[in-house]
């Protein structure tokens, strides 16, 4: 089955296409990467994200608008991966949306919202579309984050010690997986979020994010300004748990900033690149992780890494790309295996990863322009992923 997935984070840079085959042999899924694309957002569409994102005030028809803005840039997304990456066909879009909100309260997810009307997909490319992933693992008591330990488990069960999957998008999360106990996953804190908004904001808006560490390398650390930083609660929070700019926005910093003030944007990039290295490594030595394969959009920022690295001696760090997954695309290609899961009538979450009471079947459906036709449902559920280049197809 030919997959698309489509993703959009919450640092809302761009939208991430991704199209792969599916195959289940089995209790091995294979994944052949077809490709991947990043599509900036209209504008329109990205200034209307920002607006509405917390702790900004919204109303009714901001939100219905967005979704409708959304829902058409997905469209056209989703068009442009059946025409480029598919040779013109494919079996099934998978839309993750644009996460607007996650209703947290004392450590309890009481709701996630994600915009970006599944309809406009399937009325621009007349395939099926599956949307809205996150709700019914919500619904069954987790945490509806990170899905994608589903797939990082898939990946790194049976490496040597003791690996984990670590996504930098504007929130971290890290999927641990031991080779003798269940997998643990949870957001380790802010990746890109606090990066960017200090970006934005001095800067003026001129700039969006913090180009290959530039910034935060000419920059050194305010040790107060870290520690401050460091108190905030979440972080000795028991896992699972979720968080995002809900609680890491600009107000945040900017808080945090009249507390400790530090004149130099150079030094402000820094010490938030090392409260993103520190959280990481702390999170990573408490489950003593051997191996750390990184993903997402801090991937391709050298300092971040570097911080990292220097946090987690012994420790071997590499990105997705070294596994076969391309770390920026590895979000959309786990929503395609997610969607992929459930069209096949299998739970896509694992438990002990987002605290669920079990294991869920995710996601709404929207048919097609044909009459649905699901697959028969699968016998076995599988529990490695293959990753197979596409030359060997």
């Amino acid at each position: 089955m030919r997959v698309i997935g489509l993703m959009s984070g919450t640092s809302y840079d761009a939208i991430e296409t991704a199209a792969a085959e599916l195959r289940l042999d089995g209790d091995e899924l294979t994944m052949t990467v077809l490709g991947a694309r990043s599509l900036p957002w209209p504008r329109e569409t990205r200034d209307g994200i920002a607006a509405v994102l917390p702790p900004a005030a919204t109303t009714v028809e901001a939100v219905c608008r967005l979704d409708t803005l959304i829902g058409q840039a997905f469209a056209d997304a989703a068009g442009q991966a059946v025409r480029t990456l598919c040779s013109g066909a494919a079996d099934l879009v998978v839309s993750h949306g644009q996460t607007v909100h996650h209703w947290v309260e004392d450590g309890t997810v009481r709701g996630t919202l994600q915009l970006g009307r599944p309809a406009w997909i399937a009325e621009a490319t007349g395939l099926p579309v599956v949307s809205d992933l996150r709700s019914r693992d919500v619904a069954a008591g987790g945490q509806g984050a990170p899905l994608v330990s589903a797939v990082d488990t898939l990946l790194l069960r049976g490496r040597p010690g003791v690996a984990a999957a670590l996504n930098l998008g504007g929130i971290s999360n890290v999927t641990v997986v031991p080779r003798t106990s269940d997998p643990v996953a949870f957001d380790t804190g802010p990746a890109n979020a606090l990066l960017d908004a200090a970006v934005r904001h001095f800067s003026g808006g001129a700039r969006h994010y913090d180009e290959d560490g530039r910034g935060a390398a000419a920059g050194r650390v305010d040790s107060a300004l870290l520690a401050l930083l460091l108190e905030e609660p979440y972080y000795r929070r028991p896992a699972p748990k979720t968080t995002g700019k809900e609680l890491f926005h600009l107000p945040y910093l900017l808080d945090a900033l009249d507390a400790r003030p530090v004149r130099e944007l150079a030094d402000i990039l820094a010490t938030l690149t090392r409260l993103t290295a520190v959280t990481v490594a702390d999170a990573c030595r408490a489950r003593r992780v051997t191996e750390l394969v990184v993903s997402g959009g801090g991937a391709r920022n050298p300092e971040l890494l570097r911080a990292i690295g220097a946090e987690l001696p012994g420790v071997r760090v590499l990105t997705s790309d070294a596994v076969g997954l391309p770390a920026d695309a590895k979000e959309a290609l786990a929503f395609a295996v997610l969607g992929f899961l459930t069209v096949h009538g299998l739970p896509a979450t694992v438990p002990s990863c987002t605290g669920a009471r079990h294991a869920s079947l995710l996601g709404a459906l929207t048919p097609g322009d044909a009459p649905l036709r699901l697959p028969p449902p699968a016998a076995v559920a599988p529990t490695r992923l293959r990753i197979v280049p596409a030359a060997a197809r």
